[in-house]
């Protein structure tokens, strides 16, 4: 498998196995499968493995504990993340080191290597979102995300319990580009990554989301990009595994998608493994995290992976062709 250097940090394998498929929040899947995705993934070449707490209530990181039981192999690389919201300040501290905790204990393991703030940076007294009840559990203001997240973040670097710390940049574009272009900056960034552009149920405000933008600037900070969102939660496959409301963001992307599951067919590919082709394609991207559930999922992504990227007039080819 291709690698790539994420950032300054290390080699990064160029797929990534997301916590989200094997915590079943894109779907059904037994524990065993999803242990046996995790070690197929790594003897696939898969090195980089992100996690969370809230994939599955814990479910992601239990299987990456079961996986490797008997010990991680050495080069295998983890993340995990912290939901901090919009807690007390005095709170902060304790959140992420009691989650960090949890997570290590889950996860068989007390080091990660990158520690990852989930959910939202948003611009300081914000109420604009179109997730009114959803922000105070899912959001953080910019300020406090600054003076208090980031502290604790660079002690759990000096106390070596974390390799470094990141962000997920799918919020208001000021806030997204302010994280990764002032001082301290996040070491690695996740970002959208899908021929759509599209956060999909994601989004927490009307603006048109602009990922490349934010990979670009991280890429020009010497940042690492994680790319996330590859099929769109479903939406760039040939059909949505799961349930979804008609008027969802999924369902919605889903119909915007027609074009591009046609190109696929004329491609003679499907469209899950061309949208994972033109995630690795994008420029800046230095992993593609998967959502897969299954080893048959997981075969598709590294059928993908195994061939050509698209040269640039490829991609503009694939941009024109599905979006019209």
């Amino acid at each position: 498998m291709q690698s790539n250097s994420l950032g300054k940090l290390f080699e990064v394998s160029a797929l990534t196995l997301g916590g989200g498929g094997i915590g079943q929040v894109w779907g059904e899947t037994s524990r065993d499968e999803a242990i046996a995705t995790v070690r197929d993934a790594y003897a696939a070449g898969i090195r980089l493995f992100d996690m969370a707490p809230l994939y599955g209530d814990g479910e992601a990181e239990r299987v990456m504990g079961l996986a490797f039981a008997e010990g991680y192999p050495a080069g295998l690389r983890l993340t995990t993340k912290c939901m901090v919201g919009a807690i007390p300040r005095e709170q902060i501290d304790a959140r992420l080191r009691d989650s960090l905790a949890a997570s290590f204990t889950r996860l068989g393991r007390d080091y990660v290597d990158v520690y990852i703030l989930h959910g939202y940076i948003i611009p300081d007294g914000w109420q604009a979102t179109a997730r009114p009840q959803a922000l105070p559990h899912i959001a953080v203001e910019y300020s406090i995300y600054r003076d208090y997240v980031i502290p604790v973040f660079e002690d759990l670097v000096a106390s070596g319990k974390i390799g470094a710390f990141g962000i997920t940049a799918a919020s208001t574009q000021v806030t997204n580009l302010a994280a990764v272009e002032n001082s301290p900056a996040p070491a690695v960034v996740q970002c959208i990554t899908n021929v759509l552009d599209s956060p999909g149920g994601m989004a927490i405000t009307e603006e048109t989301a602009k990922p490349r933008e934010v990979i670009q600037a991280s890429k020009s900070q010497g940042l690492g990009v994680m790319g996330i969102r590859a099929v769109a939660a479903g939406a760039l496959a040939t059909a949505i595994d799961r349930v979804v409301k008609p008027h969802s963001a999924e369902a919605k992307d889903f119909a915007r998608a027609e074009r591009f599951r046609r190109l696929a067919a004329a491609m003679n590919t499907t469209p899950a493994i061309l949208a994972h082709r033109y995630a690795l394609s994008m420029p800046g991207v230095d992993t593609v995290v998967l959502g897969v559930k299954n080893r048959q999922e997981l075969l598709e992504s590294l059928e993908a992976e195994a061939q050509p990227r698209f040269t640039d007039d490829e991609m503009n080819e694939i941009d024109q062709q599905a979006k019209g």
